[in-house]
């Protein structure tokens, strides 16, 4: 496996920025998009359970109607991209027993084995205290892939905006999320950056290491 160089990966993570004014006009490269969705499966996620999903909003008369709702930002309808990360509201016994199901299907090995590592999953999000706030539990892990996919849209040079200005209940009704047990948490545009972006041009701003990282 090749790897970046510490200078490489310092450079890439100082080049991203939060973009705040995307070209419409350029789009992603198809294979290129194929590879961020590639990587954000492998995103890493509690028990590996994945209790989320990922929208990509290509329609853009969509994007229109979420855009009003986002607090009339650009990047919902100009970046070339759009990604809204939808949490799940309940996270089920049935829905443990198909990821059970995946598992053994993957691996080769019967579910059956795998008994005990589902009923710790059940006893703990479905029947236990974690019950109760699944879904918040279940917003963290989308964050986990967001994360992943900021990170990977910067190595292929891709910018790439996280956004939480937007009203959840009306993405909720216009993306139909409510019927489908989910409700919308984080989304992400991506795309390449104006040339007249001049946010673009600014210093990174960030605490002192000192101030942030503590050494315990």
């Amino acid at each position: 496996m090749s790897t970046l160089s510490h200078e490489q990966l310092l450079d890439t993570l100082q080049w991203r920025y939060a973009t705040k004014k995307y070209d419409p006009e350029r789009k992603i490269p198809e294979a290129t998009w194929r590879t961020l969705e590639d990587a954000l499966l492998l995103a890493p996620s509690s028990y590996g359970l994945q209790p989320w999903k990922a929208l990509v909003i290509k329609n853009s008369g969509v994007r229109a109607k979420l855009r009003p709702v986002a607090w009339g930002q650009s990047q919902v309808t100009d970046a070339s991209h759009l990604v809204v990360f939808a949490a799940m509201k309940n996270i089920t016994a049935e829905y443990i027993d198909s990821y059970i199901q995946r598992i053994a299907d993957v691996r080769s090995i019967p579910a059956d084995a795998l008994k005990d590592y589902r009923n710790m999953m059940v006893g703990d999000i479905v029947n236990g205290p974690r019950s109760s706030w699944a879904q918040a539990w279940a917003q963290r892990q989308a964050y986990i892939g967001l994360g992943l996919l900021l990170e990977s849209a910067a190595f292929l040079g891709i910018d790439a905006t996280p956004m939480e200005g937007f009203d959840p209940a009306k993405f909720d009704e216009i993306l139909g999320l409510p019927a489908k047990g989910l409700a919308a948490t984080v989304m992400c545009a991506l795309g390449y950056r104006a040339a007249d972006d001049t946010y673009a041009k600014y210093a990174k701003v960030r605490w002192a290491k000192e101030d942030v990282i503590l050494h315990v």
